[in-house]
C-alpha cells in the first residue's frame, strides 16, 4: 500500500460522525509536562495498530506550536517488523491544550482529546469525540491493575465499549536483562 493510499485510509478511519454530546477534556494541560515518550498500555485500535507490539507514541513541541509526533510499534509480535508514523498534532483549543488535531495527511486533522492525565504526568487517556478509536497511555510500560480498571471504566462512561478495549503487549528488558 503507498503512503498516500494508507494516509488517506488512516484519515477515513479517524474522521467519523459523532451522535454522543460533546466530550468533556481535562481542565488543562501543560504542555511541556505533556511531551516525550508515553507506551500505549491499551486501546481500541485503528487499523494501523491492530497486532501492535510496544507500542510508543512520542510528542515534541515545535516552534510554531505543532507537535512533532511518531508513532513506533513492533507489527504482530515483539520480535516484529518495527513500523513508525510521523503524523503532526495541531493544538485548536490553547486555552485548555487539550483538543488537538492529528494530521497524517494534508488537509485533514483528525479529533484527538486528552479527556485524563495524572496530576504527575505519569498517565493519560486520549479520546475521540465520535468515540471510535481511544489510547490509555503511560511513561512506563506498565500500571498497576487498579488504575488500569478505573480508566477502562472512565472510557466506559464515555461513551466507549468495554469489550472492544484492547491491551497493548508490552514488553521491555531493563538495565539488569529483567523483562518489564
Amino acid at each position: 500500500m503507498s503512503i498516500r493510499a494508507l494516509g488517506l485510509a488512516i484519515v477515513a478511519a479517524l474522521t467519523g460522525c459523532s451522535n454522543h454530546p460533546p466530550m468533556q477534556t481535562v481542565e488543562y494541560v501543560d504542555i511541556n509536562r505533556f511531551m516525550g515518550d508515553w507506551y500505549v498500555i491499551a486501546n481500541i485500535p485503528t487499523f494501523v495498530e491492530t497486532g501492535a507490539h510496544n507500542a510508543i507514541e512520542s510528542y515534541a513541541l515545535n516552534a510554531d506550536g505543532s507537535i512533532a509526533t511518531t508513532f513506533t510499534f513492533n507489527a504482530n509480535s515483539f520480535d516484529g517488523v518495527r513500523k513508525e508514523y510521523k503524523p503532526t498534532g495541531f493544538i485548536f483549543d490553547v486555552e485548555s491544550n487539550a483538543v488537538w488535531g492529528m494530521q497524517f495527511i494534508w488537509p485533514i486533522k483528525a479529533d484527538y482529546r486528552i479527556v485524563y492525565v495524572k496530576e504527575d504526568y505519569s498517565v493519560t487517556v486520549i479520546a475521540r469525540e465520535a468515540r471510535d478509536y481511544v489510547w490509555i497511555m503511560s511513561r512506563s510500560p506498565a500500571i498497576e491493575d487498579a488504575e488500569y480498571i478505573n480508566l477502562v471504566d472512565l472510557i466506559v462512561s464515555l461513551g466507549y465499549s468495554r469489550p472492544e478495549i484492547q491491551q497493548v503487549p508490552q514488553h521491555w528488558p531493563d538495565s539488569r536483562g529483567n523483562n518489564t
